[in-house]
């Protein structure tokens, strides 16, 4: 800012308007003084009311300056801490709402600092035109602007907290390790223990993934791939990640709880599930699924172990770790991904150039399993002895049905049994009380990868004839059981049968 207060008492050759000593204050060029008469101000005292009423309080010394300071205390800033000043819109506008915002003002001839208090709400033609011609306002922040993703809570309080960057950025309240309790353990893995803990930030119940760091090699590619990954999928049927606590010990995931998963539901209920609830948990399964595949996400874990269910029926996608994107062109990837039973056999004969029809096959074998109460393909020796037991089923492939089969790395003949493809009803007669129940299995558990059913193709199969339509549209964030008449039903089988 720019102001033509002159406050020199210089009487050189350049000072050619007279000036009044009487009170010791220089007045513009062109401006006498009047004696004041009694009952009447003067012109300077008229000039400052008249400032003072146009952009409020303007002070001229540096003692009137110093003592409006002192009556304001530590936040002379009309209640904003100076952290909160520096962040001036791009434009250099006062943020709006934010009125009575003291800034700086620089005199034009290189004098003394003249500080004034600006009001959003005061009307600048009070100003007589010959002074607004020569005040100009340049509003200058006393820092460079902070980044727009630093975000101050609870602006325009008289005291200033402490920053704390959850993982997910920005200021946030989470990523504190004393914002959670561990109320028991739930399980326990190679490199993390999972317990069932409170949050005090969202008063709940939530999951707690600790993950154990090791010094010399930091934290598991496994869990950065899967905070990744779970921080972008955000859909009713993926178990939701709320916050990411990290020390020095340890790596800990707050995930939403779920009491349950459906290896433990399969194992309460023994003989097979209801058939409305395995078409109800099939359709949930293939609607994860479903969308990630569209956003090139492979799960590459799918289970029973991994697929949550809530107390309502929901299902919910688990355990990421596995998982990751694929990416055009193609790129190989491991072969050894998958529990054992739910091994696609062109994973398990070598292939690495595989897509999401892997996840696909986990879901045919966790489809027959829910009906009939078993794993169906439950190899125990290596992959030999799994590829044996789903051939014995499928039939061994050839290239006739299956073009390129025999050039995969682990087809050797002579470890292989010769085998001729059958009906699956007639291993799974359960199949049979279904409706549609074989065909979507067959569709599913197809050996040619490329045969295989997707996901999106799957939701839409006769097999769902008897859910309602409305499904297939609801937003990815809404549950089934948001559509009237969708409900968990009670399981009629108890014990093996």
């Amino acid at each position: 800012m720019y102001c033509t207060v002159d406050k020199s008492h210089s009487s050189g050759p350049s000072a050619t308007q007279p000036r009044s000593m009487k009170d010791g204050i220089g007045l513009p060029t062109g401006v006498t003084m009047r004696e004041k008469k009694s009952g009447a101000l003067s012109r300077m005292q008229k000039l400052k009311k008249r400032l003072s009423h146009s952009f409020g309080r303007l002070s001229v010394s540096k003692e009137e300056s110093e003592e409006h300071h002192h009556n304001h205390g530590k936040l002379p800033y009309n209640g904003y801490s100076d952290e909160f000043l520096d962040r001036l819109e791009p434009n250099g506008n006062i943020p709006a709402g934010k009125g009575d915002i003291r800034y700086e003002l620089y005199n034009v001839s290189g004098h003394e600092r003249v500080k004034r208090q600006l009001s959003v709400s005061s009307d600048s033609k009070l100003l007589d035109d010959d002074i607004r011609e020569e005040t100009k306002v340049i509003l200058r922040p006393r820092k460079p602007p902070r980044p727009k993703s630093e975000v101050l809570l609870n602006q325009g309080s008289d005291h200033r907290r402490t920053k704390r960057y959850s993982a997910f950025g920005g200021d946030s309240p989470f990523g504190k390790s004393e914002a959670y309790i561990k109320l028991e353990q739930l399980g326990e893995g190679s490199y993390a223990t999972v317990y069932k803990g409170f949050s005090n930030l969202q008063n709940q119940v939530v999951a707690l993934k600790e993950i154990r760091l090791q010094e010399e090699e930091g934290a598991p590619f496994t869990a950065i791939r899967e905070a990744s990954l779970l921080k972008e999928l955000k859909h009713a049927n993926i178990v939701t990640l709320h916050d990411i606590v990290h020390t020095r010990e340890t790596l800990t995931f707050v995930f939403e709880y779920v009491h349950t998963d459906l290896s433990q539901y399969l194992e309460r209920h023994s003989g097979g599930l209801d058939p409305r609830n395995v078409r109800l948990f099939l359709f949930q399964l293939l609607r994860g699924l479903s969308y990630c595949h569209k956003r090139r996400v492979l799960h590459r874990d799918v289970k029973p172990q991994n697929l949550l269910i809530s107390e309502i029926g929901e299902l919910k996608l688990a355990d990421f770790g596995l998982a990751r994107a694929k990416s055009v062109p193609s790129h190989t990837y491991s072969h050894e991904v998958v529990t054992l039973w739910y091994r696609p056999p062109d994973v398990l004969l070598g292939s690495t150039e595989y897509s999401t029809s892997l996840d696909m096959w986990g879901v045919g074998c966790i489809f027959v399993e829910m009906i009939t109460g078993m794993a169906i393909f439950p190899g125990v020796r290596d992959t030999y002895d799994q590829l044996d037991k789903i051939f014995k089923v499928l039939g061994t492939p050839t290239e006739e049905d299956w073009p390129g089969v025999t050039r995969l790395p682990g087809y050797k003949l002579h470890k292989i049994g010769q085998y001729r493809a059958r009906k699956l009803g007639l291993y799974w007669p359960r199949l049979h009380d279904v409706v549609h129940g074989e065909a979507m299995a067959t569709a599913l558990l197809q050996l040619d990868p490329l045969k295989r059913l997707g996901a999106d193709e799957a939701m839409v199969h006769p097999y769902f004839n008897g859910l309602p339509k409305k499904l297939l549209e609801l937003p990815d964030d809404a549950s089934i059981f948001s559509v009237e008449g969708v409900h968990l039903y009670q399981e009629q089988y108890s014990g093996i049968k």
